[in-house]
């Protein structure tokens, strides 16, 4: 569900600002010189509604529209072809997410979810707090590089240009441009494909520039940063596991986990994705040590059918099960990091097999989905963590970059990586939501001209083109509101 206090600001703000515009203009003294402050100012208010238009920068979308005429021909010829070919991949993209949709529903499948391309994003509930300020601000610079190709495409083809405005709804921000309609009434259906598909050209175009700035920040950071060493601790939640003196701090370089090594925040992912699925590896000990180490005590089985042969209030022992050589499952309770340091990993006492010394592959009796862990993460002693690998993933932040000097901050290329993938996501799926062909979406006009284009010898009468445009928005409508719809209820309802 929604947190309550988030509505309750969001309320209580838009309700705050409509009844003081509300008052103002009902005022007989202050009416008319608010309404001309508004007016000044290009502002306007309405329900959860709030806009600021202006002509300061007409000049400069001028400058644009006017440069290399055809280079800008060529440029918007291929945004046009790409617009056309997002309008129909986007109902192919929002067939499939409801599909999806309606598939996790039905078979209550959670890991479904992660699976789907499109999903609606609501702030603070599938959104950290922590991430707002990149959300909001990727929605910005994208939509206002969608509006800047809309303005300099209709520019390009002799419409004119009124100006260029800023808005909020609800709490998302967005940018509109003005142009004037007789113009773009007057223009052919081609040069008006142009403009209307100038917008998800450009977002096309920004998450492209913004993937390789991804792809390439290594080698642009890399007098400052080095790559390939290990997964550099950024941050550590105070309710992490690997919070504690033997767990893990920032500044720490992660190098593996268990056998798996680890040069960068992928394989740290990959890693304990890995081993989540996978069942819980062994360690290899001799016949003496197992010997040694393990002490009488009482086996029982858990709930979930697993063994336990510790006490509960052991926090350093674990219960370990292994095959004797008679092929009979033993159990022995050991300390975990005498078992674990200078350990072989195994999976059978085959592989434990060296010079003929008598050895065991031990493997942690553990509840269902927990895993015991090592992280080494050097010069300090090994990490053990016990419990589920999600949750040290969820609670450990890491960087690929590691500061080549002291003076250099461990959280700017995160900020950079982070800021990054959110320009890749929210630009792509703005070109994707306003392709589709859906009323008050430019995928409207996107239709309406394409239709123009290309029926209007097979259709002579425009009234019986429209109709044909008319019932492909609406079912490109319904299946775009039921995408949102559902999408928000599989957020907030469940």
């Amino acid at each position: 569900m929604i947190p309550i206090p988030v509505v309750v600001c969001v309320l209580g703000g838009w309700c705050a600002i409509y009844l003081a515009d509300t008052l103002l203009k009902s005022s007989s003294s202050l009416k008319a010189s608010y309404e001309d402050w508004l007016v000044n100012y290009g502002l306007s208010v309405s329900p959860f509604h709030m806009r600021w238009q202006t002509a300061l920068f007409n000049r400069q979308f001028y400058n644009w529209g006017r440069w290399k005429p055809r280079f800008l021909y060529l440029w918007f010829s291929m945004g046009m072809v790409f617009g056309i070919t997002a309008m129909f991949g986007s109902v192919i993209l929002l067939g499939k997410t409801l599909m999806q949709t309606l598939t996790q529903m039905l078979t209550e499948a959670p890991t479904a979810q992660n699976d789907r391309m499109l999903q609606v994003v609501v702030p603070g509930v599938n959104l950290p707090v922590s991430q707002l300020t990149y959300f909001f601000s990727a929605i910005l610079i994208s939509g206002v590089i969608h509006e800047v190709g809309h303005g300099v495409a209709a520019i390009r083809e002799q419409v004119r240009f009124n100006g260029f405005g800023i808005f909020i709804f609800i709490v998302y921000p967005g940018a509109f441009v003005d142009l004037f309609t007789t113009h773009l009434q007057l223009i052919s259906p081609v040069q008006q494909l142009r403009i209307f598909c100038a917008g998800v050209w450009h977002n096309f175009v920004l998450g492209v520039v913004s993937f390789m700035v991804l792809f390439l920040l290594p080698a642009f950071l890399f007098p400052f940063y080095y790559t390939g060493v290990g997964a550099l601790v950024t941050e550590v939640t105070e309710d992490s596991p690997a919070n504690g003196p033997r767990g893990l701090f920032v500044g720490d370089i992660v190098t593996s986990l268990q056998d798996c090594p680890i040069y960068g925040v992928e394989d740290w992912n990959s890693c304990l994705g890995d081993f989540s699925q996978k069942s819980q590896i062994g360690y290899c000990i001799n016949a003496a040590s197992l010997q040694q180490l393990s002490f009488p005590a009482r086996v029982y089985r858990r709930l979930d059918g697993t063994v336990e042969c510790c006490s509960n209030s052991s926090l350093t022992d674990i219960c370990f099960s292994y095959n004797n050589n008679l092929d009979s499952h033993r159990y022995a309770c050991l300390p975990a990091r005498k078992v674990i340091e200078a350990s072989k990993v195994c999976r059978t006492n085959a592989d434990c097999q060296k010079d003929f010394v008598s050895s065991f592959c031990v493997t942690p009796s553990l509840e269902n989905q927990t895993r015991l862990i090592r992280v080494k993460h050097p010069p300090h002693m090994d990490m053990l963590f016990v419990g589920h690998p999600m949750h040290l993933q969820y609670t450990v932040s890491l960087s690929s970059f590691v500061p080549r000097h002291n003076f250099l901050s461990i959280d700017l290329p995160v900020v950079i990586e982070t800021f990054c993938k959110y320009i890749i996501s929210l630009s792509g799926a703005l070109a994707v939501i306003n392709a589709v062909p859906c009323f008050a979406l430019d995928g409207q006009w996107i239709l309406n001209s394409f239709l123009e284009a290309t029926l209007s010898s097979l259709i002579v009468e425009k009234q019986n083109r429209e109709l044909v445009g008319f019932l492909i928005l609406l079912a490109g409508s319904t299946l775009l509101a039921a995408n949102v719809a559902l999408g928000l209820w599989m957020v907030t309802a469940r």
